[in-house]
């Protein structure tokens, strides 16, 4: 059974709610849903993710992801209605929909695949936080497939290879758990076109996570 609830609905609880601007009431909900396995509220909050209200349509996205950092699997029957969002016309639910959708796409690999090409054009067309963890996205689903990872490779080496220097180290990170041996020759040609203009600290970053693939690095 599920626990009871701290409130009889768990929007009480939402930041917006409280009369609060700030999203710690949203990072606490997260934890204490984390912690009881509460999936009533957790269906609740991905309810109102549609509530005419956009203040409570932003708090329980902001929930929702928070929850996927420690806990995706609590999300991942969701998958849907962050897909969905992808085409939402705030910019705070697309980024926040892909933040979710980087937290259960291990799990949900197969959910996402059919529709790859949303997350794709959000990738296209989004701020730069929802290509950040659209990277990691398409990372995750390439690498539950052989084909999967022959089709999304080149779009994460193009993203690599036309992205602000800053971010190199990043989507390195992100892209790595595709990486295989049919790739891996890619991958390092692609970071090696970028490192002569990573400062001394994104070069160190970029090397720490190298490591992983190569531990002689």
């Amino acid at each position: 059974m599920n626990p009871e609830p701290r409130h009889s609905s768990v929007l009480g609880l939402l930041a917006c709610s409280l009369g609060r601007r700030d999203d710690v009431p949203d990072q606490e909900l997260a934890r204490d849903l984390v912690r009881t396995r509460d999936t009533a509220a957790v269906h609740e909050l991905a309810d109102n993710l549609w509530n005419k209200n956009q203040n409570v349509r932003s708090d329980c996205l902001k929930a929702l992801y928070e929850i996927s950092y420690a806990a995706p699997d609590l999300i991942a029957d969701h998958v849907a209605s962050f897909l969905k969002l992808l085409g939402d016309r705030n910019n705070r639910m697309v980024w926040g929909a892909m933040i979710a959708l980087a937290g259960v796409a291990d799990l949900c690999a197969d959910d996402i695949w059919p529709y790859v090409d949303s997350v794709l054009h959000a990738l296209q067309h989004g701020s730069v936080i929802t290509v950040v963890w659209g990277v990691r996205v398409l990372a995750k689903v390439a690498a539950s497939s052989p084909e999967r990872r022959m089709a999304l490779f080149p779009t994460l080496l193009r993203t690599m290879d036309t992205c602000l220097p800053r971010d190199v180290p990043t989507h390195a990170e992100s892209i790595l758990c595709a990486v295989d041996d049919s790739v891996k020759a890619q991958y390092l040609a692609a970071i090696n076109n970028r490192v002569a203009e990573l400062s001394p600290s994104q070069r160190s970053r970029l090397r720490r996570a190298l490591r992983r693939l190569n531990p002689g690095i």
